[in-house]
C-alpha cells in the first residue's frame, strides 16, 4: 500500500517564505515573523469588533448596580418626551411655586381611570434626595444639574394584576433644566431609569413603554407595562394605560390655579373627576397618624404601602 504524498504548503505560504528567505532571515526568524502578523491580525480584528459593538449600543450608560439587583432589571423598551403646554406658564419656574410636593398632593387619588382602564394604587413615595429615586450614575448626575429638590413616585396596577403603571415627578429649578433632561432621558434610559416601587402584586417584565412630558419645572415620567412583560397585543390598550396613570398631573394645574388665582384647563384628553375620596387613607409615611399634615413631616423620604 502506497502511502499518500502529503500535500504541500499553499501556494501563497511558499511566496511568503521565499520573500522572508531574500530578506535574510533563517527558518526560525521566518516562523517568528509569521506569528506576530498573525497575532496582530487577531487583535486587529477583536478592535474592530469592539467598536461595532459599542457603535451599536449608542455609547449607553451603565447601570449604577451589580446584575440581578432591583437597580437595572427593567428599561423600558421605547422612550418618547413632550415640551411644556403653554398653560404651565406661570409655573415655569421654581421660584413661583415654592411649595414642596407631597405624596397626598400627587397620588392621593386610590384609583386613576381613562376609558376603560382603572388603575389601583399599590405604593407611594416621596424622596427629598432625587438620586434615590433613579439608578444610574449619568441620571443622577442629570437631576442634580436640573436642580431636583424632589422625586415622588407612585405605582399602580390593574384589579386582575394584567397592568402596571408608575409615575415620576421631578421638582426642577425651571422648565429649561426639565425640558434638557427630557432631552437627555432620550439617550440615558437605554442604560439608566427610576426606580420601580416595589410591590406584590404588580412589577415591571421585560417590555414596558417610558414617557416624559414637561410640565412647567416639573418634569412627569410614565413607565407601564404588562406584568408578564409581554408584548402589547390587539386588545392591550397602552394608550389609555398612559392616560390613566397621567391622571396624577391634575396636581400640577391645581398648583397653576394657585399661583394665578385663575381656573385652569389641564389641556389634556377628556378624562374622569379625581376619585379619591375624603374617607380614604392618604399616603403618608408608615408609623405616622393620618391626621398629620404631610406638610409637617420633615423626613427625607415618606414611603406607604397599600394593603
Amino acid at each position: 500500500m502506497t502511502k499518500r504524498k502529503r500535500r504541500s504548503s499553499a501556494p501563497a505560504e511558499g511566496r511568503t517564505g521565499a520573500a522572508l528567505s531574500d530578506l535574510g532571515l533563517d527558518d526560525r526568524q521566518q516562523r517568528v515573523v509569521v506569528w506576530s502578523v498573525s497575532a496582530v491580525g487577531v487583535l486587529a480584528i477583536a478592535l474592530v469588533l469592539t467598536l461595532v459593538v459599542n457603535a451599536i449600543g449608542g455609547g449607553q450608560s451603565q447601570p449604577a448596580g451589580e446584575s440581578g439587583d432591583v437597580s437595572g432589571e427593567g428599561l423600558p423598551a421605547t422612550f418618547q418626551s413632550w415640551p411644556s403646554l403653554k398653560e404651565l406658564a406661570p409655573i415655569a419656574d421654581r421660584k413661583a411655586d415654592t411649595a414642596p410636593l407631597t405624596a397626598q398632593e400627587v397620588f392621593g387619588a386610590r384609583t386613576l381611570t381613562a376609558g376603560k382602564v382603572t388603575l389601583r394604587r399599590l405604593a407611594s413615595r416621596l424622596d427629598q434626595s432625587c438620586a434615590g429615586a433613579v439608578w444610574g450614575v449619568d441620571l443622577a448626575d442629570a437631576l442634580a444639574e436640573a436642580g431636583c429638590s424632589q422625586a415622588v413616585r407612585g405605582l399602580y396596577g390593574t384589579a386582575d394584576g394584567v397592568y402596571v403603571a408608575q409615575y415620576t415627578m421631578f421638582n426642577l429649578a425651571d422648565v429649561t433644566a426639565a425640558d434638557s433632561l427630557a432631552k437627555s432621558l432620550a439617550s440615558l434610559y437605554r442604560g439608566a431609569w427610576v426606580q420601580p416601587l416595589e410591590s406584590a402584586r404588580a412589577k415591571f417584565g421585560t417590555y414596558s413603554e417610558g414617557n416624559a412630558y414637561v410640565l412647567g419645572h416639573y418634569l412627569g415620567v410614565t413607565w407601564i407595562g404588562r406584568s408578564d412583560g409581554a408584548e402589547p397585543g390587539e386588545k392591550d390598550d397602552f394608550i389609555m394605560l398612559g392616560l390613566a396613570v397621567r391622571e396624577a398631573e391634575k396636581a400640577v394645574f391645581r398648583r397653576v390655579v394657585k399661583v394665578t388665582g385663575v381656573p385652569s384647563d389641564p389641556a389634556q384628553p377628556p378624562g374622569p373627576a379625581d376619585t379619591a375620596q375624603p374617607s380614604e387613607e392618604p399616603p403618608s409615611e408608615p408609623g405616622s397618624s393620618p391626621a398629620v399634615s404631610p406638610s409637617a413631616t420633615t423626613t427625607s423620604a415618606q414611603s406607604t404601602l397599600e394593603p
